[in-house]
């Protein structure tokens, strides 16, 4: 089980008096921080997650740490506990495939709504990222591959302007994205992944709604089967 490493903590009487505008946005951070460490599995699921440790690792005091904390709790990332604490959420198999059967069919609706409305330079947005995704696939770049992979679904999201799919879509991916990071682990699972996302490119350049519905749902249920495969490797229950 993945903790952070101990740290000697900060001298807590030289802290600077912040406002409360410093204080939410330094929250903020180093909810994001942790978040990020979530997504990629640096902290694995039921890891236990230290506020001391934090604080002296990203040289904050423990109040903004507390805050952050209660950030990944609503996003259902955390569990806090008087006895435990604050701890990684467990990630079940079942929890993976409920999940992505609900996001493939979100995804697969914006990208058919996308496909028939796309613009020339919307397109071009697209076949930059897409080129800037194979490059990193080729140099088996993961986390910068991982980083533009993330930005096309969510632009795909975004670009239908539709708030209540968005608003849909953002609060599940706040529990699924750690998933997608598992599923591009395996280097046949990556490849089929790049396969399918030609796929899409494609029904976008042809404009072909349902021809991106079918295949981006496909992808992402084959990402939901991939997660749930990974977590069952591991004992995940």
């Amino acid at each position: 089980m993945h903790e952070l490493d101990t740290v000697p903590p900060t001298n807590p009487q030289v802290a600077p008096t912040v406002g409360a505008a410093d204080m939410s946005a330094m929250a903020a951070r180093v909810a994001a921080t942790l978040r990020n460490r979530i997504v990629r599995g640096q902290l694995a699921p039921r890891a236990r997650i230290i506020e001391r440790q934090v604080s002296a690792e990203l040289a904050v005091s423990r109040t903004p740490v507390r805050e952050a904390l209660k950030l990944l709790e609503a996003d259902g990332l955390i569990e806090i506990s008087r006895n435990r604490g604050a701890q990684v959420t467990g990630y079940s198999p079942a929890v993976a495939r409920n999940l992505f059967d609900v996001i493939a069919v979100l995804e697969g609706l914006a990208a058919e709504r996308l496909a028939k409305t796309i613009t020339p330079l919307l397109l071009a947005k697209f076949e930059g990222l897409h080129a800037e995704m194979l490059s990193h696939y080729r140099a088996r770049a993961l986390d910068p591959y991982f980083d533009v992979n993330s930005a096309i679904h969510d632009l795909i999201i975004t670009s239908v302007c539709n708030p209540d799919l968005s608003e849909s879509h953002r609060r599940l991916m706040l529990r699924a994205r750690r998933g997608r990071f598992l599923a591009i682990l395996g280097a046949d699972r990556w490849a089929q992944s790049i396969e399918e996302h030609e796929v899409l490119m494609q029904a976008l350049r042809d404009g072909n709604g349902p021809a991106a519905f079918a295949g981006w749902r496909i992808h992402l249920t084959h990402t939901g089967d991939t997660v749930a495969a990974v977590l069952e490797e591991r004992g995940e229950a």
